[in-house]
């Protein structure tokens, strides 16, 4: 079935039916869509839009402009009234009446006075429909005059009486704004002693000797004019009784004289409103405002309660100081008996207000316009309310109802015009009045009856555009007079609407709750009434809804990071997508710490301001999501603030403070620290700490300490800066309740005792003249105790003691108020001195040529005269006269710790002849020497020599070049030359032994191959055994008829077949390695390591041919593939000497109490020659070669 909007009937029903069922029938009139186009063809009755107000208060000083707008069709004309009779604005040359528009314009600037145009006005609106009417506008100007001359007695009067000071403001239009100001104009203070009436007074409920001043001046203040009146100043002076009565003595008889307690405090009285009630009238609508001022003393203090209710909670308000009640938006509910109450120490006083609300006419029901269609049924209601209630009358184009011509289609009934069969002549505007004593309403309200066929307002093939299951609203807008039935009809073919997926409304509008895809298509829309048809279509197509598949989620951050929020946007293809981020539903702030990519907004050095809740509103042009995140911003607290100190005891206090704002991060605890101001100002010291949940401590003190404290808040981020410090508290001083720490004695020559001990600081001193009571004795004597009080130092010297006698000793603190406890006592030394002999039974026992053992007799405690620190060794190594001339003799030294008897000598050279002597060693210093005991150290092996080059390669020979050792160490017997050729394939061949004799340093290789290279291993040996090796590596020269004929052979055909043929086998067998290589298959690669190996892996020693010690130096390794020297022929030298670094650490070191190394070297050992680096990868014989050349 198609979905239709039928008509409603509005016949009158046969026979009188009672006025409510018609009312319900003709209820819904025909609407006019105000539709341009529409609007342009309609004929209209005139309808007021703009007018002046009804009272209307001109500035005298400008033109006069009375408002009155209308519009109509066709437009209508305009006319006016004043004061009742018509007023003619062609006779005035100052009036004129704006084109198209009733507003008149009356020129009093150029000439002419406000004061002649003072009246009631009213505009009429007429075209051939009807005629509309405006309010009567009272025309009034407004008026600012001055304050009559009176001249005003100063007053006086005496401490403590009430006073009024009469305002009386001149009656202006409007009324003026009502303050008192001085000369200066600055307000005068008001308080519940002195206020402001509503009628402008100032009331004082009693007067002070401050009060006194010569220019109380009441202002008033016209806004309309924006003009201020002033009015004299009144002079007020406040005297006490006796200055009172010395100025009327002249006056009065003795018995008129004030009393001495004339300014006794009194009950209160009302000084406004006057006697114990009153009434008070007031509109609806209006602020009532309800006075009580009293006087007294004390100063009474005003309260407010309604007798017969309560007063309304969020419309009551007080003012000056409660002495007035206003209550807002006043209604008749409000009426009743209001009582204001005075009190004060002595007495209450209360005054009733009864409070009537009147009410001038509001609307009910305005009357509405009404188009009609002839032969219909209509009504024009008129309901208004006031108190009293206000009367109805009806006028009909302006005029009373009663004269008006007469319609047979209408009928009135009280506030209702009833419209029955209507036809075009029964069109016209309708005014309806309701008005009482307080004021009136007016309203205008047409009557147009139209004949027109159906339009369809709505543009031909408007495209819809819908999201998906949102509701979709098709527009079908339509006039015509009857008001047409509307049918929907879907596709070409008009298929059916069903009722139950699809919503018509009255207006026209086609609705579709929950669209799908299917629902796109083409819609037919067709109004249809007795006069004709009109149709219309639309086009609807649904759209996929816009959604946010990744939202920006929950973040917390610490001040000056950055972060990011996500959100992804997944919307219709064929729509255009904006996505837009807010902040707390704001725009971001235009700051370039902000940056919005396509999918993210990133904050980068974020702060305090910048939490709050991001938004991402993603905006196609149907439709909008969003998705919001919240943002943390989190920092180390804010400091603590007000810091109080109470409680204050002599050695507590009690701390309190406000926390400051934590953050966004609960404040953990809180440190409290303190300052000395009196001796540490500006150091800070750690007090205390409590949890984050405390806001107050309690604070042991120290006595004579001038306190501060400040307090810092911490959170999982940190700590926050200092509080401002507190307020100083010194504590009272007392005696000290700890002596100095550190005490000892030590003396610093033989002859004195040195007794020094950490001082107390000034925290600790607690009270002034702090001193200290120095006492000793000898620990084995039966002396008594000396005792000598210093001033605030912190060492006290003992002349004239023994050398080196155990003291004891006492430091006590003591200052102003007495002596800290009885301090312990701790045992000293007076001072040392050398010690008096030398160690004896010096021995050395020679354990191998780089150590040997020295052992001696301790040395009697007596005669070490201090305390025993250890023993010291100075040995050189003894050295020819000549080589003495040379250089000095180098001495070196090692200290053994305590009464060690013996101790190692490490690091000596072999073969060499050593002296050495021992000194026992206290805190003054070393004693004598002990008689020097020479030694010497056995033989042992070389250093390798100290160069190896091979020279004048030829075809078959190489010659060698070297120097000896630089470290012989014993007597050279003779070299050893290993050397073994290395093939093209890097494989070592046999290894050849060549024995040199000592004194050479020149040897030459015959019957060698040529074009080899061959690698040599060297060292030289003594009857020790053999020293570090050094290796070299060299290359015979090539045979020019050999090179020939292997370049005549290089350029055959059949040699560069068979080298391709070479190479594509050892390609094939690469692969074949690489495969099972990546298979874990395994190479004999260790069998030809061990088939060649270095053969000073196991050097043979000359003797016996048994194995010598393995070295792991590099270049004792075997030569594999890609070990070689470098080109340059640079020789890695072995070192072998034993040092004292190896020892301890670098030249000073020491031995612990089994004789290891604890001592030093007097001077700087030799540094040895560096070591050389050898090259990774060996030059093919080719490149060995040319490098000779």
């Amino acid at each position: 079935m198609q979905l239709k909007i039928m008509p409603k009937k509005k016949h009158l029903p046969a026979g009188r039916a009672p006025l409510i069922l018609f009312l319900c029938q003709v209820i819904s009139a025909l609407e006019v869509p105000l539709d341009p186009k529409l609007l342009e063809d309609l004929v209209q009755p005139p309808t007021i839009t703009q007018q002046s107000p009804k009272d209307y208060i001109i500035d005298p000083r400008e033109n006069i402009v009375i408002q009155c707008e209308a519009k109509g069709k066709p437009p209508p004309s305009f006319s006016w009234t004043q004061n009742g009779t018509h007023f003619d604005i062609d006779k005035d040359p100052l009036v004129t009446m704006k084109p198209d528009s009733g507003t008149l314009i009356i020129n009093i600037m150029s000439e002419g006075k406000a004061e002649t145009y003072e009246g009631v006005y009213q505009c009429t609106a007429r075209n051939e429909r009807g005629a509309a009417i405006s309010n009567n506008i009272v025309v009034r100007p407004s008026r600012s005059p001055l304050w009559t001359k009176e001249k005003l007695e100063p007053m006086t009067l005496q401490n403590g009486q009430p006073l009024v000071l009469p305002c009386r403001p001149p009656v202006g239009l409007p009324p003026p704004i009502i303050f008192w100001m001085d000369n200066s104009f600055q307000r005068l203070p008001q308080s519940e002693r002195v206020s402001q009436g509503l009628n402008g007074d100032l009331y004082f409920s009693n007067v002070l000797p401050e009060d006194t001043r010569e220019d109380y001046i009441c202002y008033a203040r016209f806004n309309h004019t924006q003009t201020i009146q002033q009015k004299q100043p009144i002079s007020v002076k406040v005297i006490s009784v006796d200055e009172l009565n010395d100025t009327i003595a002249a006056n009065l008889s003795d018995t008129e004289f004030y009393g001495a307690k004339s300014n006794r405090e009194r009950p209160p009285t009302f000084l406004t409103p006057e006697g114990n009630a009153s009434n008070k009238e007031e509109l609806r609508g209006n602020v009532l405002s309800l006075e009580c001022i009293a006087e007294g003393l004390p100063t009474p203090v005003v309260y407010w309660i309604k007798e017969d209710g309560t007063l309304p909670i969020n419309r009551t308000f007080y003012r000056n100081f409660q002495k007035t009640l206003q209550i807002i938006q006043v209604s008749e509910a409000d009426s009743g008996n209001y009582q204001c109450i005075a009190k004060n120490a002595l007495g209450a006083i209360h005054h009733t207000i009864s409070v009537t609300v009147k009410a001038a006419p509001y609307w009910i029901m305005a009357p509405q316009n009404l188009v009609l269609s002839p032969g219909e049924d209509g009504a024009l209601i008129c309901r208004a309310n006031g108190n009293p209630k206000p009367t109805i009358s009806w006028l009909s184009n302006g005029v009373p109802i009663e004269i008006a011509p007469d319609d047979p289609s209408r009928k009135i009934d009280g506030d209702t015009i009833i419209f029955s069969n209507v036809q075009e002549r029964s069109s016209a505007v309708y005014q309806c009045n309701a008005s009482n004593e307080y004021g009136y309403l007016l309203a205008n309200a047409f009557v147009n009856v139209l004949a027109e066929p159906p339009r369809i307002l709505t543009s031909a093939n408007t495209h819809y555009q819908v999201i998906a299951n949102r509701p979709a609203f098709l527009d079908c807008a339509f006039f015509g007079s009857p008001l047409p039935t509307i049918e929907w009809f879907k596709g070409a073919k008009g298929n059916a609407l069903h009722e139950d997926i699809y919503v018509l409304h009255e207006n026209g509008t086609l609705g579709i709750p929950v669209p799908q895809k299917e629902s796109t298509g083409t819609y037919t829309c067709v109004a249809k009434n007795k006069l004709g048809m009109a149709k219309n279509e639309v086009n609807l197509e649904i759209k996929d809804p816009t959604r946010i598949i990744k939202q920006p989620e929950y973040a917390v951050v610490q001040r000056g990071s950055t972060v990011s929020f996500e959100c992804k946007v997944k919307h219709d293809h064929t729509l255009i997508l904006t996505v837009t981020w807010l902040k707390d539903d704001h725009e971001l702030p235009s700051d370039g710490r902000f940056t919005v990519d396509k999918d993210q907004l990133v904050v980068a050095d974020v702060g305090d301001d910048d939490g709050g809740t991001y938004t991402c509103v993603a905006n196609t042009t149907l439709d909008t999501v969003s998705a919001s995140a919240v943002l943390g911003v989190v920092d180390v607290p804010d400091p603590p603030f007000d810091l109080e100190l109470t409680d204050q005891l002599d050695k507590s206090v009690q701390l309190s403070w406000t926390p400051g704002d934590d953050n966004n991060s609960p404040i953990t605890k809180f440190i409290i620290e303190y300052e000395d101001a009196m001796h540490e100002a500006g150091l800070w010291h750690y007090q205390t700490e409590v949890p984050g949940t405390q806001t107050r401590a309690q604070l042991k003190l120290s006595p004579y300490v001038n306190y501060s404290f400040r307090v810092m808040a911490e959170n999982s981020l940190g700590r926050s800066l200092p509080s401002q410090p507190s307020e100083q508290y010194l504590t009272k001083a007392a005696e000290p309740d700890k002596n100095p720490m550190t005490v000892e004695g030590l003396g610093s020559e033989p002859d004195n005792l040195v007794i020094t001990w950490k001082p107390l600081n000034g925290f600790e001193s607690n009270g002034p003249g702090l001193q200290y009571k120095v006492s000793w004795r000898q620990k084995d004597g039966d002396d008594e105790w000396t005792s000598v009080v210093v001033a605030n130092v912190s060492k006290y010297i003992v002349s004239g003691t023994p050398t080196f006698v155990p003291y004891l000793i006492k430091v006590q603190a003591l200052n102003d108020v007495g002596f800290a406890p009885e301090p312990a006592a701790v045992m000293g030394h007076s001072g040392e001195d050398l010690p008096m002999v030398a160690p004896r039974n010096v021995h050395v026992n020679v354990l191998n040529g780089t150590l040997a053992e020295v052992h001696w007799d301790p040395v009697p405690l007596k005669s070490i005269r201090g305390h025993l620190q250890g023993y010291r060794i100075y040995y050189w190594k003894a050295q020819s006269s000549s080589k003495r001339n040379r250089r000095h003799m180098e001495k070196k030294i090692l200290i053994f710790q305590g009464s060690k008897t013996h101790g190692m000598l490490p690091g000596l050279e072999p073969f060499s002849h050593y002296m050495l002597n021992v000194r026992v060693v206290n805190g003054k210093g070393e004693g004598p020497a002990s008689p020097d005991k020479d030694f010497n150290t056995p033989e042992g092996v070389p250093s390798a020599p100290s160069a190896l080059k091979i020279v004048n390669p030829t075809l078959d020979s190489l010659t060698l070049e070297w120097d000896p050792p630089r470290h012989p160490n014993g007597i050279l017997t003779e070299y050893t030359l290993k050397y073994q050729p290395i093939n093209s394939t890097h494989e070592l061949g046999p290894l050849i032994d060549l024995k040199i004799p000592a004194n050479k340093t020149r040897w030459t290789l015959k019957n060698l191959n040529f074009s080899t290279r061959y690698k040599f291993y060297f060292y030289a040996q003594t009857s020790a055994g053999s020293g570090s090796q050094i290796t070299e590596e060299a290359v015979t020269t090539v045979d020019e008829a050999m090179a020939s004929r292997q370049v005549d052979i290089a350029t055959q055909g059949w040699f560069i077949g068979l080298m391709c043929a070479v190479a594509l086998l050892i390609l094939i067998l690469l692969i074949v390695c690489f495969i099972r290589r990546n298979k874990g298959g395994k190479y004999p690669v260790k069998e030809k390591e061990d088939a060649h190996a270095d053969p000073e892996i196991q050097p043979m020693k000359e003797d016996d041919g048994t194995f010598g010690e393995y070295s792991d130096a590099e270049d004792h390794k075997p030569l594999k593939k890609g070990s070689r020297t470098p080109s340059d022929r640079t020789v890695k030298k072995e070192d072998s000497d034993d040092s004292l670094v190896d020892y301890g650490e670098g030249v000073n070191g020491q031995f612990n109490e089994d004789g290891s190394f604890i001592g030093q070297y007097s001077g700087k050992k030799e540094k040895e020659p560096a070591e050389g680096n050898e090259s990774s990868e060996a030059p093919s014989p080719v490149n060995a070669m040319n490098s000779f050349v």
